[in-house]
């Protein structure tokens, strides 16, 4: 068996109420740095405010705008709103647990249930990690609104369930992705703008088994077995790698392109340009390539922007970049993915991403070949 190589978790991007990395100058941390907890920890959970890191010995550790601590934790998922915990109880059962993030942990939580009661739970389920907000046994998951837990149809075998602002994706045992909730922006993916009140398959990707899903704000990405990439919904801010108008008319301000004046004080006539293709809403999936033909193994998506690790233990991000949530040395924001350069300089293999809304925290190990 391989020796595992060191490795340890870093953070970058919003910082504006402490949250690990609290060491940015304006509330933003530009690029990545090792988290305070070290290489103990496992699990990283973020909201907007606060951040849950859960260690290797089963404790879970607030950061930011709530504070705490908890033994026994197997599993933790940060919201603003709620802080679920799967914890050890008695013997060897678990217990999931829904807490106010403010609570600090004291006190009674909010609802408390023993997974094991689900029905049809799968044998061992209850020991899993990383499931939340799936429920151990996959047969319901945790909402952000009352309440709090929503069963799933028993035909649908969940093994990864993600929640956008308003929107929920499922992917099944067999690979295929299911999505439902608001689709204002086309983050559903079903070619409309429509709401889908229950799980519905996406047609677009029927036959093509997927791997990974992750859920932004607005947007949706997933990540075939072959390592493909597909991406829907919402690109305000070029988190779709597609191009936008905000990015493009920002990039002609900075340039001074249209602000070209004739003697007399009147504007520079230019001649007509052929509209650009800019992308607002993807209503259904695109595939996106990455440089160099890259592989992708892994996603997460933030508020507004996106997230994935290579084959190759590469970190590409993309989309809004305002707090250094990209990890790029700058709050530059991009409609391309672009390689997090840290990790290669430092010769680092990114194995984990996973995304707040407006920040961005990674696993990595020491490159084997180094």
């Amino acid at each position: 068996m391989a020796e595992e190589r060191p490795g340890a978790w870093f953070g970058f991007g919003f910082c504006g109420f402490g949250q690990d990395p609290g060491s940015g100058r304006e509330h933003q941390v530009l690029s990545p740095e090792p988290l305070r907890a070290g290489g103990d920890i496992c699990h990283v959970s973020a909201s907007w405010s606060y951040t849950a890191l859960v260690t290797r010995g089963g404790r879970v550790e607030l950061s930011g705008s709530a504070s705490g601590a908890a033994d026994g934790c197997r599993d933790a998922w940060a919201s603003e709103g709620l802080l679920v915990l799967l914890r050890d109880r008695s013997g060897s059962r678990a217990e999931l647990q829904a807490w106010p993030p403010g609570s600090g942990l004291r006190g009674e939580p909010l609802w408390a249930q023993d997974p094991e009661a689900e029905e049809g739970d799968e044998p061992g389920a209850e020991g899993r990690t990383g499931l939340l907000p799936l429920l151990p046994g996959s047969r319901a998951y945790v909402s952000l609104q009352p309440p709090l837990r929503r069963a799933l149809a028993p035909e649908l075998r969940a093994r990864r369930l993600e929640l956008g602002i308003e929107h929920a994706l499922l992917l099944d045992a067999a690979g295929q992705v299911f999505s439902w909730g608001g689709g204002r922006h086309g983050q559903l993916g079903h070619g409309t703008l429509e709401a889908e009140p229950e799980p519905r398959p996406l047609e677009a990707l029927q036959g093509l088994p997927m791997s990974q899903l992750a859920a932004g704000g607005w947007h949706s990405v997933c990540v075939s077995e072959t390592g493909d990439i597909y991406i829907w919904g919402w690109n305000e801010s070029g988190q779709l790698a597609l191009p936008t108008r905000s990015l493009a008319e920002g990039k002609r301000t900075d340039t001074g392109e249209d602000e070209g004046l004739n003697e007399d004080g009147s504007k520079v006539e230019r001649a007509a340009e052929a509209p650009a293709p800019f992308i607002a809403i993807q209503p259904f999936p695109a595939l996106l390539d990455l440089p160099l033909g890259s592989e992708a193994v892994g996603v997460s998506c933030g508020s507004r922007h996106t997230a994935v690790v290579t084959r190759t233990g590469e970190l590409y991000t993309w989309g809004w970049g305002k707090y250094g949530q990209l990890g790029h040395k700058d709050s530059a924001s991009l409609d391309r993915p672009c390689r997090v350069e840290y990790f290669v300089d430092k010769q680092l293999q990114v194995k984990t991403v996973t995304c707040g809304p407006w920040n961005t925290y990674v696993y990595a190990v020491e490159n084997g070949n180094s």
